[in-house]
């Protein structure tokens, strides 16, 4: 039957109003007047949603509603009795709703279609009275970063289209009735995990396997690790291609009990003794197998008791290996004697008393220096950096100077003069160089061991389940001490002596380290002077080097440059990416200033924002803050650049900011672990 002519008529008006109310703050006032109404006298507690009283709910009047750009953006009601099974399907208009917590309340009925709430982010519904299936239009919810559906009575199988959200951090499922496997909640990035007390069977899959036993208990189909092993895995054939006999609840074959011939006879009568000859067989093994270890050890160890030196290359990580150079140990004379009158041999030459009663690291020559046992610590622009653990225990990093440098070709005269300014760097974030040795084809460098690693392997090494992510505070920590350092550097130059003020050069990730007291220190200082290799200085480029630096290998550093790569850094604080990383689409972040601008141009800033930071409350305008002045650093333009002192300033004001203000913890408990807000305010982009 055709539709009447009035309808038709009517229908482009309907259409046009429809889109005219669609995405407007009057649709989400008008749906959460019907979702008031649908919760019938339970709805009470949302006595305030009252528009002859409070005609706009983003006045701060409506409870559990929040507001950002004129849109509602954050709905928690959490505690309040709620319940009603018509309800919940009123809240999929809210399409401009990041954050949606209805936690201990008493809604029944299945979950709604939330497919329309595209950019919904952190969705918790636990503790409630849902039933039937996790609806698979949850996994069209793309940039859903915490999922929360446990203590409901939910069934069925995990919809694969969960495997969607990649960007997923929690997922709760627990106390449930929920059955089937759990290949679909392999996800990569889960911190948070957990399924137990529900009818679920089958193999626990290896990506999620890194947790917990706790987050699969209450499952007894569940197999695999953490849990007992399968079925399967209990009977898996021995080495002879059988399967083992106890395992499979069988007997023995009856010949294996039989002894054989003339036993009694060899073992003097005595049923079951060994014999004198199978006696005399193991204690010669014995002998044997413990004089092979005696050996191998005394093979091992009696190279470091006697100090002898081979000419052999052993292995990365063991000892430092100086193949190339004429001055080990044992010809350092003859090599002196090699360049004539007009070159001298070698030596360790210390830049101040470090004394160890002053803490410092003692004196000590180069011999002693070759002996040490080491580990390569990473490559970079300038060398290859070790770990070195001398006689007495004493541990310094030493730096191994490429031999393409600039250094390998510098006078004596001019390398001692550029030690001595960057030894009178003394500064608590900046990594002291103690000592340097100097000859024709090695130049070494000794600088104060620092234990716990870099910035870079902090923010980026292990991600995965069971990492540790840097928090907030300690980014901000790390980023308020590496620029002190930096200014000191830049005002080192002593006023009215000539002298240059130093720039560091090869401001990066890397060359932040942690001290033993979780203090942030510039190390190798002042060496892009020094010069690199095409390829190292291409490297060391990548990302960090100011659009106004000469293309490598040519020696370039500036006060400016050192801010442009420090703003790079502040970036890779804030968004746990480094320059050159992949991006979820494919592409290759190579600027990563760029990028980031990009981004904030379209309007999502909380997209640059890293997912690890998401867990922290109350940050929301510290990191705004600190994205305009990581942008402000690395704009293009030299000249628009702010000094290093300014943003040691602002780093200080932001962390006095966050020290001075409550936490924001009024609808979301520890036990979902993350704030109850998204990352920054949707309003819009920031001011460049």
């Amino acid at each position: 039957m055709p539709p009447p002519l009035l309808i038709l008529l009517l229908s482009p008006l309907l259409l046009l109003h429809s889109l005219a109310n669609a995405g407007s703050l009057d649709a989400d006032v008008a749906a959460l007047t019907d979702f008031r109404l649908a919760a019938g006298p339970s709805g009470a507690a949302l006595a305030s949603w009252n528009l002859s009283a409070n005609p706009t709910p983003c006045g701060g009047a409506w409870r559990g509603v929040t507001c950002a750009g004129g849109r509602v953006t954050r709905l928690v009601l959490e505690g309040l009795g709620l319940s009603s099974a018509e309800a919940l399907p009123a809240l999929a208009r809210l399409d401009g709703l990041r954050v949606l917590s209805l936690k201990g309340n008493a809604f029944s009925g299945g979950i709604p279609d939330l497919s329309p709430l595209a950019g919904l982010k952190l969705l918790f519904l636990a503790r409630n009275a849902l039933s039937g299936p996790i609806p698979p239009s949850l996994g069209a919810l793309y940039r859903l970063y915490r999922l929360d559906l446990s203590f409901n009575n939910l069934s069925g199988v995990v919809p694969p289209e969960l495997g969607h959200l990649d960007r997923l951090l929690t997922l709760r499922l627990e106390s449930n009735r929920l059955t089937g496997g759990i290949d679909a909640v392999a996800l990569p990035r889960l911190q948070e995990f957990n399924v137990s007390n529900n009818l679920m069977s089958g193999r626990i899959p290896s990506a999620v396997a890194a947790f917990p036993a706790a987050a699969f208990d209450g499952n007894v189909g569940l197999c695999g690790a953490p849990l007992p092993p399968c079925k399967d895995e209990a009977q898996q054939p021995n080495a002879s291609g059988a399967v083992n006999a106890s395992a499979a609840g069988d007997c023995p074959p009856a010949a294996a009990m039989v002894a054989p011939a003339g036993a009694e006879a060899q073992g003097g009568g005595g049923k079951g003794k060994m014999s004198r000859a199978a006696v005399v067989a193991i204690v010669v093994g014995d002998f044997a197998v413990v004089g092979l270890v005696a050996g191998l050890l005394f093979c091992y160890f009696w190279p470091r008791l006697s100090g002898r030196r081979s000419g052999k290359r052993l292995q990365q990580g063991e000892k430092i290996v100086y193949s190339s150079s004429p001055y080990g140990a044992a010809g350092v004379v003859a090599a002196a004697g090699a360049g004539g009158a007009t070159f001298e041999r070698g030596k360790m030459v210390f830049l101040e008393d470090l004394s160890c009663s002053n803490g410092g690291t003692r004196r000590f020559e180069l011999e002693e220096l070759l002996r040490a046992s080491a580990e390569m610590l990473g490559k970079g622009g300038s060398g290859t950096a070790y770990k070195a653990v001398l006689d007495d225990g004493t541990v310094v990093a030493v730096k191994r100077l490429r031999d393409a440098t600039a250094a390998a070709a510098a006078s004596k005269k001019d390398f001692e003069h550029h030690m001595a300014v960057l030894g009178r760097l003394r500064h608590p974030n900046i990594v002291p160089l103690t000592a340097y040795y100097y000859a024709r084809d090695e130049k070494l460098l000794v600088y104060e061991y620092m234990p716990n690693g870099s910035l870079f392997s902090l923010l980026h090494g292990n991600r995965g389940p069971g990492r540790t992510p840097l928090e907030w505070a300690a980014r901000l920590r790390i980023a308020s001490g590496a620029a002190r350092g930096l200014a000191y550097i830049h005002h080192s130059g002593r006023r009215g002596s000539g002298t240059p003020k130093l720039a560091h050069g090869n401001i990066k990730s890397t060359n932040i380290l942690i001290d033993r007291f979780g203090v942030a220190r510039l190390a190798d200082c002042g060496l892009a002077q020094l010069g690199s290799s095409p390829a190292a200085a291409a490297a060391r480029s990548a990302g960090y080097r100011a659009p106004e630096a000469p293309p490598p290998p040519r020696p370039w550093a500036s006060h400016k440059g050192d801010v442009y790569a420090f703003g790079v850094v502040l970036l890779e604080l804030l968004t746990g990416r480094c320059p050159g990383s992949e991006l979820p689409n494919g592409g290759v972040v190579v600027e990563l200033p760029r990028w980031v601008q990009s981004v904030v141009r379209e309007e999502w800033t909380s997209e640059v924002f890293d997912l690890e930071l998401m867990k922290d409350k109350g940050i929301e305008e510290e990191m705004v803050a600190m994205l305009q002045l990581a942008l402000s650093c690395a704009v293009a333009a030299p000249e628009q650049r702010p000094k290093i002192g300014y943003v040691v300033k602002m780093i200080d004001e932001v962390r006095a900011c966050g020290e001075a203000s409550p936490s924001q913890d009024e609808s979301v408990d520890e036990s979902s672990g993350v704030s109850d807000s998204p990352a920054v305010s949707e309003g819009g982009a920031l001011s460049q």
